[in-house]
């Protein structure tokens, strides 16, 4: 069965939730017509237990890694969990998996953070050797890379179906686009947050950055876009909380999802930030940007 990621997802992290309340999130989701889930891997859960868990509870939605940490599992290893879980929820497994940051993989777990594009190039060369000796599935699921630059979303085209990229405009979907060319899924994450009051929407909005801007993978990708030291400093300006974070009425977001479809998007995964800044996803964001509603 041949996995359709449709057009609007929903990317969350769920670390904070008991099983039951996962279970009735992703059902939720399901009833109100989005087509995927995606959820991320740092230092909670393990996430494709959590995918395999939720595949057994719903019927029809994509659930999809964004992204797991290739460092956290030798390729053998993700390999096998890439067949399992494609026997396991044919047509209903994604598998987004990323190089990470230099950070979490030296600092957090300890290990040796090598150049992103030729390490993932050599681990996407030992998941294709690996020794997998269980029954095959009758079709694998797609794989997309964590990418944001040319090199690495050059990369996704070529070995895999396509590419995630996160904390991203709809200004680098479309230079994504152009540098990926025609076929690859490009499936960009978008921040939203249903706030009409520009003080609050964006102090929640930086609030929501504020460990992304840290990271030196998306300080070199925003500086590619134009966003300088100063837009970078003190949480964000203005200028950047307004190109990262959605916010405004369900209208004015729609807008903007709708900019990184008509910029080569195939598929954008929204991350509903809730107007108070509490973890967890809003429930009211997405009932108002449901495709079904």
């Amino acid at each position: 069965m041949a996995t359709e990621i449709g057009k609007l997802g929903v990317w969350t992290w769920m670390d904070g939730s008991s099983p039951s309340e996962m279970a009735e999130f992703a059902s939720k989701l399901e009833g109100w017509g989005y087509s995927a889930l995606w959820i991320p891997e740092a230092v909670g859960r393990d996430p494709f237990t959590v995918l395999g868990y939720l595949a057994a509870r719903t019927e029809k939605l994509v659930l999809a890694t964004g992204i797991a940490n290739i460092y956290a599992r030798d390729p053998m290893t993700l390999n096998a969990i890439h067949k399992t879980l494609s026997t396991l929820a044919p047509g209903r497994f994604v598998m987004g998996i990323g190089v990470s940051h230099a950070h979490l993989v030296t600092g957090v777990r300890g290990h040796e953070y090598k150049k992103p594009v030729p390490a993932m190039r050599e681990y996407l060369d030992a998941m294709e050797k690996s020794l997998y000796m269980a029954a095959p599935p009758e079709e694998e699921a797609p794989i997309v890379l964590a990418a944001l630059r040319p090199l690495m979303l050059k990369l996704a085209a070529k070995r895999t179906r396509g590419a995630h990229p996160y904390f991203v405009t709809p200004e680098h979907t479309r230079r994504a686009r152009e540098t990926m060319g025609k076929g690859p899924w490009l499936c960009p994450e978008q921040k939203v947050l249903l706030e009409t009051d520009a003080k609050k929407a964006r102090a929640t909005g930086r609030a929501a950055m504020a460990v992304y801007l840290r990271a030196p993978n998306y300080q070199n990708n925003l500086k590619d876009l134009g966003f300088t030291d100063a837009d970078l400093a003190d949480g964000g300006s203005d200028r950047l909380v307004d190109a990262i974070v959605a916010w405004g009425d369900a209208d004015e977001i729609r807008a903007r999802i709708q900019e990184h479809w008509d910029a080569g998007a195939d598929h954008v995964c929204i991350q509903p930030v809730k107007p108070d800044g509490s973890p967890g996803a809003d429930w009211k964001a997405l009932e108002a940007l449901a495709p079904g509603v």
